[in-house]
């Protein structure tokens, strides 16, 4: 009697462990990377055509576009309302200058000045600055140093959840692309893809 006494806690505690190590365990991805079958790729500051993209979130953006080729799992369109998931890039920069140009119709201002003259049309004029002409400026942006890649679900046409974030030093470059395949390696080990069937007899 004593020993069934010992032995019922025991027996219990082995029950417990054994439903709890059955349970499958959760996905740490969404469904939606299993059920997705459209893709779509732009920069934070916008898709690859905008003309004051930075060149090399423009390199970044068809870098992702070749490693989601290679990779096979999804298809790229070029209609971002058509896309399940939209990977959104950015290349890592302290510090980065853009060129700036354009025509002004008041004068043209001087160097280092990026727009012509604010409210007052005479702004910024005297001796030796003829009005009107084109005018050119530098731009900057200051951000993260690391690359970034994010990942979120589109929900009629807009960006929705975040479904994925992770930034890393020169994680855009390719050939490597060396967030892609920590995406893709996550993916693949949530939502593993079946072997290809065979179709002979």
């Amino acid at each position: 009697m004593k020993t069934w006494k010992f032995a019922a806690p025991l027996i219990v505690c082995l029950l417990i462990l054994n439903v709890a190590h059955g349970k499958p365990k959760k996905p740490e991805l969404p469904a939606v990377f299993e059920t997705a079958r459209y893709v779509y790729v732009e920069a934070e500051a916008g898709d690859m055509f905008k003309p004051s993209l930075f060149p090399e979130d423009r390199q970044a953006i068809a870098d992702v576009q070749d490693s989601l080729r290679r990779w096979n799992r999804y298809a790229l369109t070029t209609n971002r309302s058509e896309a399940e998931l939209v990977f959104v890039v950015r290349k890592g920069r302290l510090a980065e200058g853009q060129l700036q140009g354009g025509i002004s119709g008041g004068p043209v201002p001087p160097r280092g000045q990026t727009q012509p003259g604010q409210n007052d049309p005479a702004a910024n004029s005297g001796p030796g600055q003829p009005r009107g002409g084109p005018y050119f400026g530098a731009g900057s942006e200051v951000g993260p140093p690391d690359d970034m890649l994010r990942v979120y679900i589109q929900n009629e046409g807009h960006r929705s959840s975040k479904v994925w974030d992770r930034s890393m030093d020169g994680g855009l470059d390719a050939p490597s692309v060396r967030l892609m395949q920590q995406l893709k390696e996550a993916v693949e080990r949530a939502y593993p893809q079946p072997p290809p069937t065979s179709n002979k007899p």
